[in-house]
């Protein structure tokens, strides 16, 4: 019975090991497809047209918004004040479709199973620790570029990659609610620029 247990923890210590490591090529290959690490987006501005409703040919409403890493996100709407939600969950999205969330040593990395969307095999990582709930993401087999995020109640699938900065993203993101599969909403990045210091009167978490 002792040998059939110490068997299995190895068995299991083995299998966990051989997991991690298979996301390594993985991982290493997304990172790439977008312009490499050290191109990879953190502190940056996106002029974007947001449509919050299920008829995604419905012209999207302007909003402005700063990001800083993976804790602060600015809006706003026209020249009006700069808005912040507290612990708003889309952060860890953003942070996760600039591809920060898949290098930074807090997150734990597991390789799922491949889904089929749209006669595309896609590839899946669930990423989790540095984000709660677990999140999972989906990058092309072919191309290696980020698909699809599948997180909370939601499912978001990017499209027309553009490149600015030395970095490609994509441009559109179509949100599906996971209970219905319905659209219900659509944001197109306009414009988007890296930045080297936040916008006056805007605060860093952390920076008091």
């Amino acid at each position: 019975m002792y040998r059939q247990i110490v068997t299995a923890v190895v068995v299991f210590s083995l299998s966990a090991v051989a997991a991690a490591q298979n996301t390594i090529p993985l991982i290493e290959q997304a990172v790439n497809a977008a312009g490499g690490q050290d191109n990879l987006l953190h502190r940056f501005t996106i002029q974007e047209r947001l449509n919050v409703s299920k008829d995604l040919e419905k012209p999207g409403n302007p909003r402005e918004s700063v990001f800083d890493g993976h804790e602060d996100w600015w809006y706003r709407s026209g020249k009006g004040a700069w808005k912040k939600k507290k612990d708003e969950p889309a952060t860890k999205l953003v942070w996760a479709w600039t591809l920060e969330a898949l290098t930074d040593s807090e997150t734990k990395i597991e390789a799922i199973a491949d889904i089929e969307v749209d006669g595309k095999s896609l590839a899946g990582l669930r990423l989790s620790q540095s984000i709660t709930p677990a999140m999972d993401v989906y990058f092309d087999r072919e191309t290696s570029r980020l698909m699809r995020i599948d997180w909370r109640s939601d499912i978001h699938r990017f499209s027309e990659w553009k490149q600015q900065d030395n970095i490609w993203y994509p441009a559109r993101c179509v949100g599906f609610k996971k209970s219905t599969g319905k659209p219900w909403y659509v944001s197109e990045i306009v414009e988007l620029h890296r930045i080297d210091s936040l916008p006056e009167g805007l605060e860093a978490t952390g920076s008091k």
